[in-house]
């Protein structure tokens, strides 16, 4: 009777080693299934990431045509990356393998693909570009950096590739000059009118010359303009009720003793300096004149 114990036991014993070793093997073999698809799948996410179904886009915009007589310049031209539209599936795809990148933006002006593309969730982005849409602007880099959704290791990295382009006082609209700090709609429109009586600003010091545009409120500002050179003011050659408009000049008889003046005086000998010893204009608009661009007689 022990005998045959013994021997069901061991059996028993070698049915149970068959089975685990069977079960064994089968864990084996799902694991390597599992990681396979995995492989699998990971590959057709490359796959379909490096075929995208649509090829990215880049449009040029262009400023409006310029004026009669000026020819259009290639710094007036605008460049924006725009994508393609994707199907749902690669855009998944595009999202989850997404890498991080950096180039010069415009904060104001950048999309929110491209945003994404900086190393901002889609969230982050769309915080961005609805305080743009609401009409926030980001005057300045450190602007950009007091965003709640732009951390300061992210500001650090993109801080270099921050390109916001300044004002020029000689081609900015009356909305461009009221976008500036401290520029309502009001010193927009003197801003516009005093350049056209000058005939373009020479420096951007001349803005402090219209009336209650003081030094505070002109150094608010200093830094987010430049002043591009304008077309040389041609006071020797305009008659005297065009050159009594400009504000140095200012009246009919000074106007007309200018134009006495280069009447009786050989071309080439014609200076803002002679128009002081002649006494015409007091000595501080002839300092203000001598700043000015002005056209070779």
């Amino acid at each position: 009777m022990k005998t045959k114990k013994k021997e069901k036991n061991s059996e028993s014993r070698e049915s149970s080693g068959r089975v685990f070793k069977l079960g064994s093997i089968c864990l084996i073999f799902m694991v390597i299934g599992y990681q396979v698809a995995l492989f699998v799948n990971r590959a057709a996410v490359m796959r379909i990431s490096d075929r995208r179904d649509s090829p990215d886009t880049v449009y040029v915009l262009r400023a409006p045509d310029p004026p009669e007589g000026e020819l259009k310049s290639a710094a007036t031209a605008d460049t924006v990356r725009r994508n393609s539209s994707h199907s749902r599936t690669v855009e998944k795809v595009r999202n989850a393998t997404r890498r991080v990148e950096t180039f010069r933006f415009n904060p104001n002006t950048v999309t929110v693909e491209d945003l994404m593309r900086l190393g901002f969730s889609e969230k982050q982005a769309q915080s961005i570009d609805n305080y743009r849409s609401k009409g926030g602007r980001f005057r300045r880099k450190s602007d950009f950096a007091k965003s709640y959704v732009v951390a300061d290791s992210v500001y650090r990295r993109l801080e270099a590739y921050i390109d916001i382009p300044m004002t020029d006082i000689n081609k900015a609209d009356s909305a461009a000059f009221d976008a500036l700090p401290g520029i309502g709609p009001y010193f927009a429109a003197k801003m516009v009118e005093y350049r056209s009586r000058l005939g373009g600003y020479s420096h951007p010091g001349q803005l402090m010359e219209i009336r209650n545009f003081d030094r505070e409120r002109y150094e608010a500002l200093s830094d987010l303009i430049t002043c591009s050179s304008p077309k040389p003011y041609p006071l020797w050659d305009l008659p005297a009720d065009s050159l009594r408009l400009h504000p140095y000049i200012r009246g009919w008889n000074e106007a007309r003793a200018i134009v006495l003046l280069r009447e009786n005086t050989p071309r080439d000998s014609l200076r803002v300096e002679l128009i002081r010893r002649a006494g015409i204009l007091p000595e501080e608009d002839c300092l203000r004149l001598e700043l000015c661009v002005i056209a070779e007689p």
